[in-house]
């Protein structure tokens, strides 16, 4: 079993092969999408030099997963803006940025679920969650937007970008917004 601090070590060899060292046997990318899902930790080599390259076999997986189905978790808009952050001053903030949006993200649909469970107990409805989850998705879409408005503050020539943007921030606007999220919130709350 080679691990690395509960880490298994995946070994990508020249002939694209994946062999997970902990259970001595090889792996594909589907396998590895399911340990991601399970939440084990593993780090991908390159067989031949040793080199660290999980980012990239996780990004395959990412695409392998977008083009496999119909439901993409990543909007064309969500992509082209985030392509334009590359090479961008403001790309370093960027990763941490959706980082902690994403760990967020997954705190609010742990509680989401559990408040459901405790409101209707074990039901379909709370096993599918679809129309509380398509409440999570306008609010990530906010989120994206305030997050875009935020990075043309914060860039040399956010102004002029802010100039061509159709949407202007406006104050009311995140009043609303939050006043929204207060209504959801005791929507929630009385379920």
């Amino acid at each position: 079993m080679a691990k690395n601090e509960g880490e298994t070590i995946i070994k990508k060899y020249a002939n694209r092969r994946l062999y997970n060292t902990g259970t001595s046997t090889y792996v594909t990318l589907e396998d590895l999408a399911k340990m991601v899902k399970k939440g084990e930790e593993f780090v991908v080599q390159d067989a031949k030099t040793g080199a660290d390259i999980t980012h990239s076999v996780l990004t395959q997986i990412i695409f392998e997963q977008e083009s496999k189905t119909g439901n993409t978790l990543l909007p064309i808009s969500f992509l082209r803006q985030l392509i334009s952050y590359y090479g961008d001053q403001m790309q370093m903030v960027v990763p941490t940025f959706l980082e902690h949006s994403m760990h967020a993200f997954a705190d609010q649909q742990v509680q989401m679920r559990e408040q459901m469970t405790r409101a209707f107990g074990e039901t379909p409805l709370t096993k599918n969650l679809q129309a509380p989850m398509q409440l999570m998705e306008e609010q990530v879409r906010r989120n994206t937007e305030m997050f875009r408005q935020a990075m043309q503050m914060f860039s040399p020539f956010g102004a002029q970008g802010a100039a061509t943007n159709e949407k202007t921030s406006d104050p009311k606007d995140l009043d609303e917004l939050k006043e929204q999220l207060r209504a959801l919130q005791s929507r929630i709350d009385s379920l």
